[in-house]
């Protein structure tokens, strides 16, 4: 298990059966960007993979 795995966990208990949009999403990334300098790139990162899940040339 992974240290991540307790916010991803936690994430899922307090929201879990909350819906939210891609747009409302990659608002709250850009806030925390904006809060945590530090994290733009694995936020970067994250935010690519998920927009590329489709793309089967990644595979």
């Amino acid at each position: 298990m992974y240290f991540t795995d307790r916010g991803i966990e936690e994430l899922e208990k307090r929201r879990g059966a909350e819906e939210v949009t891609l747009e409302w999403l990659a608002e709250q990334l850009r806030t925390f960007v904006d809060l945590n300098p530090d994290f733009e790139v694995p936020v970067e990162r994250l935010a690519t993979w998920l927009a590329r899940l489709d793309d089967e040339d990644d595979e």
